[in-house]
């Protein structure tokens, strides 16, 4: 048995290399006296890291992380076995033990068939499932993919899977997810309600939790192993030194969009966590501002070898590291059907304007927009007059005042004053926009009575107020049934309002927002209405805004309204209808496109906003500045769609390798309730009950579905760790309610955000196989177990057969690939389907079992170790299959490290050189630890003639 020995003199474990070999996940070593399990291991400068969990009784269910440097860890020989006959009704006991080892063994790093996020509590949607192969591809040294589908499709739903498919590879056991703080709540409960993926919310009211719990010294990144934090918080300089120390299996960064930029805190951010992290997953519906650079500042996070010295961008690295579709992708289109109602046409309202709005528009055409404005130079501030007369009253006063305080003379000072007496005159009474705003409440039935909600959206927070302020008035509304949210409250409060809104049960009916929620935020779940109160001058802001509402699982058509004064030509302070026209094109575009940014080709809010200034002010034509949706499909000379046309690269022909297994085999029962029902007999010998049985475990099974289960206390421990809110509200450390239906599951999530209940978190929670309780059931059945025991059974066979597992893994730990294989007395064979070849041995799960079988134990335990031996040799072209694959994926990702240094000898600085080449160092040294070390295999089961 290889056992590490230990250096007198440094008191240090020298790892040797056949000690390396076999530490392997799914391994059983003995550390400090006690059995361990272990999950993963990691290479370090001196040895290895290795998690593990607790299998012997005082430390079962303890996890735990051991280093080779530190600790002595001696592995448990594998044919080293106590055989031991199973006497359990249907093989239960055999049937758990396999299925808790198939379940703590990782699924092979190169299988790119989905082990369990089609599992989840999610439409298992084509497109979706894509973007995750794309991610698990075996192209990349890693895991890397900016998912850029447009708004609406569910980018959080792909993201979810993804970790899901790298938990169960071993590759998600620390994950941090950095959004913005208005969507941290809606992050965390996707990420647990669908996945069963829990997250720690460091939002100011988690920091302050972790401040009260943790030592002012602790890194709090190394406490929780999984973190949801918003990017504003996480830039911070003191969270920096702390990020600096840390690694992850996996980050995903939202709305990344927001790090292109090189001169900001989020970039130095982004910079930092891409190379310290196993997986990178980037998500924006915007992936870029139309600036080569930014773009290409994104694919440089992702693999540095991806944009070249200069900036160039590879075509291949797009189609290797970037997916984009939109609501009309054929794949996409094919699939949502009525689970995405069609937007209805533009709801553009054209108001006459009252004689004060008209007396204002006047005077800012004949006073502010001429060749000589009052202003001087400053060519900007007559538009900002006029962008804020657009949006309301308050917002034009507010304009007026700021200017006011920076004591301009002269023709300026009394053109101000002339300005702010006509504006005084304004107010609600006076504002007919303000009264089309009414009338269309009272038209789609909007008031203190009824259920209908709308989103209203303007730029000025000004206006926000305002319109909150006269809305309540005009209406008569009641207490909490509207509500402001803009950039000036804090994030919990940000969070509380956007929850309240998707609640049936909510009071609030009227949302009025800015820009803060025109990014990620969900609102479609009880409302279909969306208004414009003033309209942003960019295409890209208005989609941002119209998807809050027009997205995936919307089952009412949307209906988008503009609110526009229609003032008369002589009066006019600029085209106004192009605005109309704008919302129009966004429309058109959407439909035909998915997609507005090609339509102007600035992709940039702010450029995009300087464009219709010039259309507005008639120095350019709408139709030369804004094309229509034919024109780009015609001309198709955008940079950033020809990066997005299919191009044939080596990715394509990458092979699917995932060794002699196949995740069919990945589970030996029908569902999870089966499985967690075996789990608990085999724990605690009682059946389901009201009470406690023999020490058992309270729980039962209703007829609609639901389980109940009190949980004992190191289940307890377990579930400390779920999101706070939820473990609050619904009280899971005492009683946990679970469904193992997708429907009830559904419904359950349902009636929790239609607000039955004061809380958005469902009372029943889906049982996935990520889930902590399955998790925990997996482990309770292993340390029933005897130590190093392997069952013994009948089955239809003509002599003793051994059932193994062999597991190839690299330099860091990884499984490269798994195989099972049955080794029988005349000829072994490497098994595609697990449960189905159980069955027909008679072990399926409907097997009887007459009583443990008799044997001679020293004779099947030198068969079992013969077994092993014979096994090793089949494991041996899988693991000659493994090394090939990953060297043609160490070779590709080399040639393009080559290309890329020879292009830098002749076109960089030596500073840029360096700093880049530090990157690809980094990557060259993680592509050494890709190659296959070690095989092990295991003896999972020994089978015996039914005769015996």
């Amino acid at each position: 048995m290889p056992q590490a020995t230990t250096d007198g003199s440094s008191g240090l474990t020298t790892i040797t290399d056949e000690l390396h070999r076999a530490l392997a996940p799914g391994r059983i070593v003995e550390v400090r006296d006690e059995e361990w399990l272990i999950t993963s291991v990691f290479p370090t400068v001196n040895g290895m890291k290795i998690r593990a969990r607790g299998v012997s009784d005082f430390v079962r269910d303890t996890p735990a992380t051991f280093y080779t440097e530190l600790d002595r860890i001696n592995p448990l020989d594998a044919d080293s076995v106590t055989l031991k006959a199973d006497g359990s009704p249907n093989y239960r006991h055999s049937r758990l033990w396999l299925e808790s080892i198939l379940r703590k063994t990782p699924v092979p790093l190169y299988e790119t068939t989905l082990a369990v996020s089609n599992e989840m509590l999610t439409d298992p949607l084509d497109y979706q499932l894509s973007a995750v192969k794309k991610a698990l591809q075996t192209d990349s040294l890693r895991p890397r993919l900016l998912i850029a589908d447009a708004v609406g499709l569910g980018k959080t739903i792909e993201i979810g899977m993804i970790l899901s498919e790298l938990v169960r590879r071993g590759r998600g056991d620390r994950i941090l997810i950095v959004t913005p703080r208005h969507v941290l709540e809606q992050m965390q409960q996707e990420m647990w309600t669908r996945f069963a993926l829990p997250f720690v919310r460091l939002d100011s009211v988690g920091i302050q939790r972790v401040r009260q719990k943790l030592p002012a010294t602790r890194n709090p990144f190394t406490y929780y192993n999984r973190a949801i934090i918003s990017i504003d918080t996480l830039k911070m300089p003191k969270y920096r030194a702390q990020l600096e120390k840390v690694g992850w299996d996996a980050v995903v960064l939202d709305e990344a969009h927001n790090v292109t930029n090189a001169a900001t805190k989020n970039n130095d951010l982004a910079r930092l966590l891409a190379p310290n992290t196993e997986a990178l997953i980037l998500a924006s519906a915007t992936p870029h501002n139309g600036k080569p650079k930014s773009f290409a500042e994104l694919l440089r996070l992702l693999d540095p070898t991806s944009v070249g010295p200069t900036g160039e961008i590879s075509p291949d690295a797009v189609d290797r590291l970037v997916i984009r579709r939109h609501r009309n992708s054929p794949e996409v289109a094919a699939v949502v059907g009525d689970k995405w109602a069609k937007r209805s046409a533009p709801n553009n309202i054209l108001i006459d304007p009252s004689p004060q709005e008209l007396a204002v528009a006047r005077e800012l055409k004949e006073t502010w927009t001429g060749a000589n404005p009052p202003c001087g130079t400053d060519h900007l501030f007559p538009w900002t007059l006029i962008k804020a007369f657009l949006s309301s009253p308050a917002a034009l006063a507010q304009s007026i005042g700021q200017r006011l305080t920076k004591n301009p003379t002269g023709a300026e000072k009394q053109a101000l004053d002339r300005l702010r007496s006509l504006s005084d005159e304004l107010d609600a009474g006076t504002s007919n926009k303000f009264r089309a705003l009414l009338d269309y409440l009272e038209k789609i039935g909007v008031n203190n009575r009824s259920s209908m909600r709308v989103v209203i959206f303007s730029e000025r927070v000004a206006t926000l107020t305002w319109l909150e302020k006269e809305l309540t008035r005009a209406l008569k509304l009641k207490p909490g049934q509207i509500a402001q949210m803009d950039g000036s409250l804090d994030d919990e409060r940000q969070q509380q309002l956007v929850e309240e809104f998707k609640k049936e049960s909510s009071p609030l009916r009227i949302l009025v927002t800015g820009d803060v929620a025109s990014e990620g935020v969900n609102l479609h779940l009880q409302c279909h209405q969306l208004i414009h109160y003033d309209i942003p001058w960019s295409l890209i802001r208005i989609q941002q805004r119209n998807g809050r509402i027009d997205r995936y699982n919307q089952r009412i058509s949307p209906v988008i309204t503009t609110l526009l004064l229609d003032t008369p030509e002589n009066a006019s302070p600029g085209d106004l209808h192009v605005l109309t026209k704008l919302m129009d094109r966004e429309y058109n575009a959407n439909e035909a496109l998915g997609d507005v940014a090609s339509l102007m080709g600035e992709h940039s809010e702010k450029r995009e906003e300087n464009v219709i200034r010039d259309v507005l002010a008639r120095r350019r034509e709408f139709d030369d500045a804004v094309q229509t949706p034919d024109e780009v499909l015609t001309g198709c000379d955008d940079w950033f769609q020809e990066f997005l046309c299919p191009t044939t690269t080596e990715a394509d022909t990458t092979a699917d390798v995932s060794g002699a297994g196949s995740e069919r085999a990945a589970t030996l029962y029908a569902s999870e309730l089966d499985f967690l029902e075996d789990s608990l007999l085999e724990a605690f010998d009682n059946s389901p009950g009201n009470s406690l049985a023999r020490g058992g475990v309270g729980w039962r099974v209703h007829g609609n579905g639901v389980i109940e289960l009190t949980p004992p206390d190191d289940l307890r421990r377990r579930l400390e760790y779920l999101p706070q809110d939820y473990v609050k509200a619904r009280g899971v450390l005492e009683q946990i309610q679970l469904v193992t239906k997708k429907l009830l599951g559904e419904q359950q999530l349902e009636q929790a955000r239609n607000g039955l209940s004061d809380t958005t978190w469902p009372q029943a929670h889906y049982l996935s196989p990520l889930h902590p309780v399955s998790e925990w059931a997996a482990d309770r059945a292993l340390a029933s177990m005897d130590r190093q025991e392997i069952p013994v059974v009948r089955g239809d066979v003509t002599g003793p057969t051994v059932l193994c597992m062999g597991t190839v893994t690299n330099n860091r730990g990884q499984v490269i690939t798994r195989s099972f294989i049955e080794v029988g007395p005349l000829l072994d064979e490497v098994l595609t389907d697990l449960a189905a070849r159980l069955t027909q041995l008679g072990l399926g799960p409907n097997a009887v079992n007459p009583g443990p079988v008799e044997f001679d134990a020293d004779q099947l335990t030198a068969t079992v170790s013969a077994a092993v031996q014979r096994a090793d040799g089949n494991l041996q072209q899988a693991r000659l299959s493994a090394e090939q694959t990953s060297a043609r994926i160490i070779e590709r990702w080399k040639r393009r490290a080559r290309r890329w240094s020879e292009e830098a000898e002749q076109s960089v600085t030596s500073a840029e050189r360096r700093r880049q080449k530090a990157r690809i160092d980094k990557e060259e040294s993680l592509a050494l630890q890709l190659r296959p070390d070690q095989s092990f295999v295991r003896p999972l089961l020994v089978i015996v003639p039914e005769e015996n």
